[in-house]
């Protein structure tokens, strides 16, 4: 198998939008893109795609990869949301989305998670291999890129600088002058540390949390 020929993308919620990180060989590009529509046809051509998104929802209760992912990020577990159950994509408000979720889990869902269900719906709509695009998170490729590092917040500057230290490990050809306008500088490292786990499972270097099969997978 031959990684240098093939082309491996990461994908990163940007404010409604999506970031999509590419590696070439060791050329790393990023693009802007609207819709999942737009960054299914972006990366048709891809390898692998890893996708900072729930790509499987609980019918109840909370998901194993999850769980495992918490475990192995340890002091940074708080940088995991648990995914929400299928029932509460139904909801049609804030309210009711946590009734739905305290009556499944016993729990409320967070704020964050209620902003974020449009992109999770906009996925579980999306018609996509399951096996050439998988999820992952972020910290955790960044923990297994460089197990020795304590990283600060992603939002602070030290944060960034660690992260971008990581990732010039793998790929030096990292210019950030070129950035689309509008989403973080964070938003871009997450996307380039997804492209890193997708690049990882295609050469059978990746860690499961989770099953083996997408029905309940988290790659790093």
């Amino acid at each position: 198998m031959n990684s240098e020929a093939e082309k491996f993308a990461g994908v990163d919620g940007a404010k409604g939008a999506w970031v999509v990180a590419s590696i070439d060989g060791t050329t790393l590009t990023w693009t802007g893109c609207s819709s999942v529509a737009e960054v299914l046809e972006h990366t048709r051509d891809h390898a692998r795609v890893g996708v900072d998104m729930p790509l499987s929802l609980p019918e109840s209760g909370y998901r194993v990869s999850e769980l495992e992912a918490k475990q192995f990020l340890g002091t940074a577990r708080s940088s995991i949301f648990h995914t929400p159950v299928v029932d509460v994509l139904a909801a049609e408000s804030y309210p009711e989305a946590c009734a739905v979720s305290r009556q499944l889990t016993g729990k409320a869902i967070s704020k964050q998670t209620w902003h974020i269900l449009p992109s999770v719906k906009a996925w579980r709509d999306a018609d996509f291999d399951r096996n050439r695009y998988v999820e992952v998170h972020p910290e955790c490729s960044f923990r297994a890129m460089s197990p020795t590092t304590e990283f600060s917040s992603k939002k602070t500057g030290r944060g960034v600088g660690q992260r971008l230290a990581a990732l010039q490990r793998w790929s030096r050809q990292i210019d950030l002058a070129d950035l689309p306008s509008g989403p973080a500088v964070d938003d871009f490292l997450d996307a380039a540390a997804a492209a890193w786990s997708a690049r990882r499972l295609h050469l059978g270097e990746h860690r499961v949390f989770g099953t083996a099969d997408p029905s309940d997978r988290i790659v790093a």
